[in-house]
Formats: C-alpha cells, structure tokens, sequence
C-alpha cells in the first residue's frame, strides 16, 4: 500500500508538460491498438454468430472458421497479400510514412484509417491533459475519448456499436463517478437512466408510428454511458448537438446523391461528438441553454 501511495503523490507531482507528453506517446501506442480492436472485433462478433447456428444446427465448420480469431491472433498481417507485419511496421503514424502508405508485400494502399486513429488518440490525451491538468479526471476523460474513437470508427464501417465496449463504459462511467470524479453519483445514475430512456422512447414511438426501425439498440447503451460520465445534465445537449449535426449531414449527402434516403445512417458516431463536445464545452453549453430558457 505504501507503494501504491507513493506512486500517487509522485503521479500528482508530475509537471504538467511531463503529463502531456507522456500521455501523448500513449495516445499514439494506445491508437495503434485500437486500430486492431476497430478491425478485429467485428470479424469476431460474426464469427461467434456463424460458428453458433453452425453448431446449432449441427452443420460442418468450414475452413474460414477454424482456428482461433481473437484481437492477439493470427499475427498482423495485410489482408490482400498476407505479407507479415514486421515490429517497426507497428510504429504508430510513423510507419505508415516509412512506408508511404502502401503495403511492403503487394504495394496495396494501407487504409487512411490506422494513421488517423492513432493521431486522435494522441490529440485526445493531449488536449484533454491540458485541458483539466495532472488530475484523475484526466486519465479518466482520456480513457473514455479513447473508447469514443474506437465506437465512433465501428460505427461508420460496420453500423454496429458493440456490447462488449459500450457496456463496460457504462460501468466505468458509475465506477469513476463514485468519488465525483467528473460529476457527482446521483447525477450520473440519473443520466444513465435518462440516456438510455429518452432514445428508447424515441425509438418506440417512431416504430408505433412507421412501423419502421429508427435506430439500433447500441445507440440507447452509448448514450447511458454518457450519461454515466458527464451526468443527466449533458444529456440534452448530447442529443440535440447528434439529432442535428446527424439532420444536416444526412440531408446534406442525400441531396449530392451519395445517400439514398432509405438507406439508415450511423448515429453512433454524432453521439459520440456530442459527447466529446459536453466534455469541454459542458458548463459553457449548460449556461447558454439556460441562457435561452430564461429569455
């Protein structure tokens, strides 16, 4: 215990500038690890999906599910040519420079993706260090923006905002808020109630009124972890700031063309803005609501 309270006191010790650019290389290290839960864990989930009616139904396992799939194995590899990625191919961001963007084996473009995650891994803890200093507050916010990227990026490739993250952020949000780090317990128990509530009703009363799905279930779990985080109060200005930046750019790409209005968009990824935009600019969105309210 005297170990642990040491390493505390010289945690808080930190200079500020010392903080930010450790958690910075983090960020980078982290975002290459992203990068493979990003990619990996979907393929995992169908997986699991596939080999469960296979069984299920007693039918053969074909080859392409044989073996083990998990975010560890097989090693890195390029998924048009196989080419085995080598360690100093993992180096975050600069990698992908040495390489100039393409593949060693087959010469393939490497998707933009894997840059741009580690980059805002790296922004996220940065801003967020400065923002609120050496604090726990800190290291929690960075580690929930981490998971926002990571939700927001499934999302747009795959429409799905899976349990086995948003859950355990649901969780980590009540966890971290025992002790008020962001905001206080009640005000984070009611904003996961809230959170998960007010889009399930929205979602039920357009399914009363179409008969029509509006949006996924993962969708209500992400926005009770918000709420779990930043308190029942930023889930107002969540959902408002998704609704319409989520409006605009739908409408927006159906009118070039890019969108056909039947086709469901990702509203994972505006929640998630919304959400990193309460984390900064809460207090300043509360004032200015209620500003509008009193008027």
């Amino acid at each position: 215990m005297d170990f642990l309270s040491n390493w505390v006191q010289d945690f808080y010790a930190l200079p500020l500038p010392a903080f930010v650019v450790m958690v910075g290389i983090l960020g980078l290290l982290i975002g290459s690890f992203l990068n493979v839960v990003i990619v990996r864990l979907p393929t995992m989930m169908h997986r699991e999906e596939r080999l469960f009616v296979l069984q299920a139904t007693e039918q053969a396992i074909p080859s392409d599910l044989q073996g083990r799939y998990t975010l560890y194995t097989p090693a890195s590899h390029c998924p048009q040519c196989k080419a085995a990625v080598q360690w100093w191919m993992n180096i975050p961001v600069l990698s992908y420079v040495m390489l100039k963007g393409r593949c060693h084996g087959c010469q393939l473009p490497i998707s933009w993706q894997y840059p741009v995650v580690e980059i805002a891994s790296c922004l996220a803890a940065v801003v967020a260090a400065i923002s609120f200093g050496v604090t726990g507050k800190a290291c929690a916010i960075i580690v929930l923006l981490w998971v926002l990227i990571t939700l927001t990026v499934i999302d747009l490739r795959t429409q799905l905002l899976p349990d086995i993250l948003t859950l355990p952020l649901l969780w980590a949000g009540l966890l971290v808020n025992t002790q008020a780090t962001i905001v206080p317990l009640t005000s984070a128990v009611l904003g996961t109630v809230v959170g998960y509530m007010s889009l399930w009703s929205i979602y039920q009363l357009f399914k009363l009124i179409t008969g029509k799905e509006g949006m996924g279930y993962g969708d209500f779990k992400l926005l009770a972890a918000l709420g779990a985080w930043l308190g029942v109060g930023m889930i107002l200005p969540i959902v408002l700031f998704a609704s319409l930046t989520g409006s605009v750019l739908g409408i927006a790409m159906i009118l070039i063309k890019r969108l056909q209005p039947e086709i469901p968009i990702a509203f994972g990824p505006y929640l998630a803005a919304g959400g990193v935009l309460a984390v900064f600019y809460g207090e300043q969105l509360m004032t200015w609501y209620l500003g509008l309210m009193q008027v």
